[in-house]
């Protein structure tokens, strides 16, 4: 069926914010920084490389499959249906959101990427006490937090994260989403053009490698935070280290920030597509 004014409207929010990606500039202090990067890795063996983006692809795929099975996404999808159900009491599949218009989905997302916000700006508050054991799980907690509200977006436009191309789309949502501004112009071309080319969306036919020396900048943030908040730790007011503690809150928030608002309008855009294809 043919898009209605209000999804030709966020269609074309979405169309602004995709050339405003495109047209990104990098400053100099980026430039030099991806070629230090470069550099640095290009020390280690080529073997050694592969076998180090090789584990750290290995992992993803693990975090992935552990959380989509858990009970506490079970739980979540349980929700995301219910709210569904108050717009449409037909609705029994994730399959069934899509019969939803796009301010209600827009409206049951929303309270998904609120509330995995709040998870972080609290995980971030936690590890920003500079207890050595909330600091080393940090990092992981944060790939959970971020991979769960990326799979719950999906599911709230109606696409079930179970099947293989699902999966990997997902996970280079996440990947994407990560990415530093000046390069994720490519990653979103990448994902369109696979969006445009996939005959069946069912099994996945495309690059199934993930991660990169462009993907290493974010990792590298997260030590440097923690580096700063082993430096604040003992900079407390009353026993309490306030500045350690924004640092982290602040830090995980604005990345679970980013995240999901790609990831939002990568569905969106799927969802809108989709419909299109329809008419």
């Amino acid at each position: 069926m043919p898009l209605s004014e209000r999804e030709n409207s966020v269609l074309a929010g979405i169309r602004d914010w995709e050339s405003k990606l495109y047209s990104y500039e990098p400053n100099d202090l980026e430039l030099v920084y991806d070629k230090s990067l470069e550099r640095s890795f290009s020390l280690l063996p080529e073997e050694a490389q592969q076998q180090f983006f090789s584990a750290l692809d290995s992992w993803l795929f693990h975090l992935h499959a552990l959380i989509q099975g858990s009970q506490l996404q079970m739980d979540a999808k349980e929700r995301i249906l219910t709210a569904g159900r108050v717009f449409h009491s037909d609705i029994e599949t994730i399959g069934d959101l899509k019969a939803l218009n796009i301010d209600q989905l827009q409206y049951i997302a929303q309270q998904q990427i609120a509330r995995h916000r709040l998870y972080s700006f609290a995980q971030g508050g936690i590890a920003g006490t500079g207890s050595s054991l909330m600091l080393g799980a940090d990092i992981p907690a944060m790939a959970v937090i971020n991979l769960r509200a990326v799979q719950l977006i999906a599911m709230t436009y109606g696409f079930e994260v179970n099947t293989p191309y699902e999966m990997m789309s997902s996970l280079k949502v996440f990947h994407a989403a990560t990415l530093p501004p000046r390069m994720q112009g490519s990653s979103w071309e990448e994902l369109m053009y696979e969006l445009q080319n996939q005959e069946e969306f069912y099994f996945y036919e495309g690059k199934e490698d993930l991660t990169d020396i462009t993907w290493v900048e974010q990792p590298m943030k997260q030590l440097f935070k923690a580096m700063a908040i082993y430096f604040f730790r003992k900079k407390s007011v009353q026993g309490i280290p306030f500045i350690s503690m924004a640092i982290g809150a602040g830090a995980n928030y604005q990345l679970t920030r980013k995240v999901t608002d790609f990831a939002h309008k990568y569905y969106k855009m799927r969802y809108l597509q989709e419909k299109k294809k329809r008419s």
